[in-house]
């Protein structure tokens, strides 16, 4: 640096000085450097040079000696000694604070980001960086903090030449917070040392964040015991261990249909609560279940690697919301067709023609339909065989579903069964979220049967139609194919069915029920409840 000035003194560097940090040395040195604005201070913080030599610049004309090259190269040197963390983010607290509350509201990546004002890209890059957890607090910040607005007023008070305690005073601040904000957070990209408050507020966020040491970073032992019980091998009963299959690590969930890798995999939940057993007089051999998650998902936890995710149960590579995942649902189902939205007449039983349905399942994917009447408890059984070239052509995926339970096909042997009744018993059909039912709207196009589905796994939704099913599990066990069974010998087990006296019906039969119902619309009278 080049000496500006008449005359130079060295000036030893405080003896007490030396005993701080070399960032908190620094501090001194750009606070002597922009508290003086006549002066320039060339100075030295290294271990090596315990001196600074100020270098005083003196005017010729009596005015302010250091020009744009000067005050460029100073602070130059001065950011010689410092770390850059880079370039501040366009997008703030407040912007992330938007994201993860609309991530928890069960938004994707891209929606959120949009609900926040950032591209796509940056969404998802903060959600796969933090694991699928938000990483910081989403309530309001504590007023003991300077805000962003104050920071703003602070900025434009400032290029005004208001002292610090003016600003202070109007601010209701004490003169120390702000004369601290002034030097901590001032800009140095420009080679100005200005105060912007964008800046600061990004400098002053950054600077909060002191994560904690995670718990598995620091206890080998812990760390042993929880990675043996999530990704340890499995062994025989005599003790070999097995391999199992070879899985490579993606880096993404695994794909449906494929090898997973083998070990004990037990949950974080059971890792947990183990420990208590396993060491019940040693406190360092503790640690939350939702610790384990936070090692394994967010990135700079430490501690655990992130291929154990694959590990888990369910293998993903993200954490979910639970807000998504209650939201996740058949595409073809809205909510004005859930169950929530069926008339109420079906739910007390009064008035007759309101089904319930579902497919039973056999072995090579064969299936039976069944529609029950929730009145009479009348049973109706769906003759659905395979399709020609099942088991010989491989599927098309979009194609036709050669098993016989694709949705056209249920249409229309729903549709085929159905119509053979009248239209008083033609009111509803309920049914789950299978993808069997996909064609729904069409099926009220062609029956006038308005079809609504249970919420997702709430097989009680459809006591009727499961009370039914286990019934007719004598005649079509689990792991048998239902194939085999042609169409007579559906309708005979299903008359039989039929013909067998209800308790709930008053010891009278479904068909005798149902014939009950048939007589009243004939004679022009109201079906109900017997």
């Amino acid at each position: 640096m080049a000496v500006l000035c008449q005359r130079s003194a060295l000036v030893e560097w405080p003896t007490q000085h030396w005993s701080l940090p070399w960032h908190r040395r620094l501090h001194w040195a750009v606070y002597l450097l922009w508290s003086d604005g006549a002066a320039t201070h060339r100075y030295d913080v290294s271990n090596q040079h315990r001196w600074i030599q100020l270098v005083v610049a003196t005017p010729r004309d009596g005015g302010v000696a250091m020009g744009v090259r000067e005050r460029q190269a100073a602070v130059r040197a001065m950011r010689g000694q410092m770390w850059s963390p880079g370039r501040p983010s366009k997008a703030g607290r407040e912007d992330r604070v938007r994201f993860w509350e609309a991530i928890a509201g069960g938004l994707s990546s891209e929606d959120a980001a949009g609900e926040a004002g950032v591209s796509p890209a940056v969404g998802s890059r903060w959600f796969r960086q933090a694991g699928g957890m938000p990483p910081i607090s989403l309530g309001p910040v504590s007023g003991r903090y300077l805000s962003l607005a104050e920071r703003e007023e602070i900025a434009i008070l400032h290029a005004q030449r208001v002292g610090v305690r003016a600003i202070a005073r109007h601010l209701s601040r004490a003169p120390s917070t702000i004369s601290r904000e002034l030097r901590r957070n001032a800009s140095t990209r420009t080679y100005r040392l200005e105060y912007r408050a964008s800046t600061a507020q990004w400098h002053a966020q950054r600077r909060a964040s002191r994560p904690k040491v995670a718990k598995l970073a620091v206890n080998d032992r812990l760390r042993e015991y929880v990675q043996d019980r999530l990704a340890g091998a499995i062994t025989r009963p005599d003790g070999e261990l097995l391999a199992g299959p070879e899985v490579r690590w993606i880096g993404r969930r695994h794909g449906r249909r494929q090898d997973r890798r083998w070990a004990r995999s037990w949950s974080p939940e059971q890792i947990a609560n183990r420990l208590q057993v396993d060491f019940p007089h040693d406190e360092s051999m503790r640690i939350s279940h939702e610790a384990i998650y936070q090692a394994l998902y967010v990135q700079g936890r430490g501690g655990l690697r992130r291929e154990l995710v694959a590990c888990l149960r369910t293998g993903r590579a993200l954490r979910v919301p639970q807000a998504r995942s209650r939201g996740r649902g058949k595409q073809f189902v809205t909510p004005e067709i859930l169950i929530s939205q069926r008339p109420a007449e079906a739910d007390d039983r009064a008035v007759p023609g309101h089904w319930e349905g579902d497919l039973i399942l056999g072995l090579g994917s064969s299936a039976i339909g069944t529609l029950v009447e929730r009145t009479t408890r009348f049973t109706v059984l769906l003759h659905l065989p395979r399709m020609r070239g099942h088991g010989e052509v491989p599927s098309v995926k979009n194609g036709p579903a050669l098993a016989g339970h694709g949705a056209q096909a249920v249409r229309d042997a729903i549709a085929t069964s159905i119509t053979t009744l009248p239209e008083q018993l033609r009111r509803s059909l309920t049914w789950d979220q299978g993808a069997e039912l996909a064609q729904h709207a069409q099926l009220r196009i062609d029956t006038g049967l308005q079809v609504y589905f249970c919420d997702p796994h709430s097989p009680w939704q459809r006591a009727t139609n499961e009370n039914t099913n286990g019934l007719l599990r004598q005649y079509f066990p689990k792991g048998t194919d239902i194939s085999r069974h042609g169409r007579d010998e559906l309708e005979a087990v299903a008359a039989a069915l039929n013909s067998r006296p209800r308790k709930t019906l008053g010891w009278k039969t479904p068909a005798e029920a149902l014939n009950e119902q048939l007589l009243l619309i004939q004679r022009g009278g109201v079906a109900t409840t017997p």
